[in-house]
């Protein structure tokens, strides 16, 4: 191995210096006209630093994951934010006074929730496998050897996918260890300048506070071909104010722990009419628990058309938001919904299952759930096991009975026109063949068509009568390509769990 390391470093000091000139990989084409790096991965999504969280990174079309490298007592470097293993992996004590070998070993999984028990921690190895040709990383370096991580990153090939955040004299080592192969991006705050230190240290890119970011100061680096990364982490910083301030003052990468939102928000911002309507499964159910409030919320902040939601009736007839007629999956509870008590259910946490920043969420009522979402989306109301009557009469509470359209069969969406004509009706459509009969029958103002029947034809028919044309793309037909064909034939809605790639496909069209 040393004489391999010999033999790199050899060829590289006769190579020319590429900082300025340096191109990373473009994990989307056509880019975005700016990137994003995404906090620890995922990690509101699952186990921060771990494979899962880089791979929802990559799943939803993000550009760059960061991760938090340290070294073990061998020496070897391992993703791991903290300088304690306790409370985040089931070992104790500091990271450093364990081997690599031991410290792979642990459980990195089950404190954020017990379906990730047994998650391991990744080493900087097998992040470099699992990125490679997918997804650049931005490695920010809480103890690392520069020697070595320069050393490794350039015998893994995967000097376009990385970037080193490390203490300026650390970099000095990686720049001419690498001799500019691998890029680095220091730290800049405003006492800098942007003189003598830049052009001897000669990065590709530099991080700034969002506090700090200003057009002059974005354009000075700009004209030195240096990236600008804008760290917007907080509560403060973390909002569509602050991002658009940014990019309007040149940011080109955006370090962010709701890489989501800022995407869907600049998209939206964009685009002067919507391709097609959005309606998020369940709320927001990818980011944060279905069902709850806090994915309604981020179904909102995504943009979102419609939010579709589930309804079941308690033992003692109060109705809650839930999609399995057991309580088992997703809430603390178990047994049938049926069977149990409303003030029972009041006091089940529905949001440890899905991670630990929402344990202690409760299963919404459906009257706490329109009172809260009333006016900010239209409802796609799924009637899993409550009456018409009853349904009619919660939607005419809250005013939002022109603001709904409710899923059901023929049968049960013929009593409730009966009981009020003027909720919007939508039974589902699995045979081209149904559409005139099933038009006469509940006289719907939508069809929800099943994806693989979909086709410009079938569109087009029921457009003529004046039926729009929802579809569940839930499962198989979640990918860009089939969102940019429905998009091209003119169907009304999409119903989706992956935002982000029907966010990609309205962006690419």
């Amino acid at each position: 191995m040393r004489g391999l390391v010999v033999l790199v470093l050899v060829a590289l000091l006769a190579a020319p210096l590429l900082a300025r000139d340096f191109r990373f990989f473009e994990p989307l084409k056509p880019p975005r006209p700016f990137q994003v790096m995404v906090h620890r991965g995922a990690a509101g999504q699952a186990p921060e630093n771990t494979r899962p969280a880089i791979e929802r990174v990559i799943e939803d079309g993000f550009e760059w994951a960061e991760v938090d490298v340290r070294r073990s007592l061998d020496g070897r470097h391992v993703l791991y934010h903290d300088s304690r293993l306790d409370g985040k992996t089931s070992g104790k004590g500091l990271l450093r006074d364990l081997p690599l070998a031991a410290i792979l070993r642990l459980d990195a999984g089950s404190w954020f929730a017990p379906r990730f028990a047994g998650e391991r921690l990744l080493s900087l190895q097998d992040c470099f496998e699992l990125a490679r040709g997918r997804i650049n990383l931005y490695l920010d370096c809480k103890d690392a050897d520069p020697g070595l991580l320069a050393r490794e990153i350039l015998e893994a090939g995967m000097e376009a996918q990385t970037v080193v955040f490390d203490e300026v004299e650390k970099l000095r080592v990686v720049r001419k260890l690498s001799q500019g192969r691998v890029a680095i991006m220091p730290k800049w705050h405003s006492p800098l300048g942007t003189g003598a230190w830049l052009d001897e240290l000669d990065p590709e890119a530099v991080e700034i506070d969002a506090d700090e970011l200003t057009a002059p100061v974005a354009r000075a680096f700009h004209e030195k071909r240096v990236r600008v990364q804008v760290k917007v982490l907080g509560r403060d910083w973390d909002r569509p104010e602050v991002w658009d301030r940014a990019r309007a003052a040149g940011a080109d990468w955006f370090q962010t722990d709701l890489p989501e939102e800022l995407v869907a928000h600049m998209l939206w911002k964009k685009l002067a009419r919507r391709p097609v309507r959005m309606c998020l499964h369940r709320g927001a159910g990818r980011y944060a628990p279905e069902n709850t409030m806090p994915s309604f919320e981020k179904a909102i902040r995504l943009g979102a058309d419609f939010v579709e939601f589930d309804v079941r009736a308690a033992q003692d007839g109060g109705f809650f938001l839930l999609h399995d007629a057991r309580l088992d999956r997703t809430t603390s509870g178990k047994g049938a919904i049926a069977d149990t008590p409303a003030a029972a259910i009041r006091a089940l946490d529905a949001g440890a299952w899905f991670g630990r920043p929402y344990a202690g969420t409760r299963m919404p009522s459906l009257d706490e759930f329109l009172a809260a979402v009333r006016g900010r989306a239209e409802l796609y109301l799924d009637a899993k096991a409550i009456r018409p009557e009853d349904l009619a009469a919660a939607l005419e509470k809250h005013g939002v009975v022109e603001r709904a359209v409710v899923f059901g069969g023929a049968q049960f969406l013929a009593a409730l026109r009966a009981v009020e004509p003027r909720i919007r009706r939508m039974p589902p459509l699995s045979d081209p063949k149904q559409v005139d009969a099933l038009a006469r029958s509940t006289e719907p103002y939508a069809f929800d068509v099943r994806w693989d029947i979909l086709s410009p034809e079938l569109i087009r028919r029921c457009h003529e009568r004046g039926i729009l044309v929802f579809s569940d793309a839930l499962g198989f037909h979640e990918k860009v390509e089939e969102f940019r064909a429905a998009i091209s034939w003119g169907i009304d809605l999409i119903q989706t769990d992956h935002p982000m790639r029907l966010i990609r496909a309205a962006e690419t069209r």
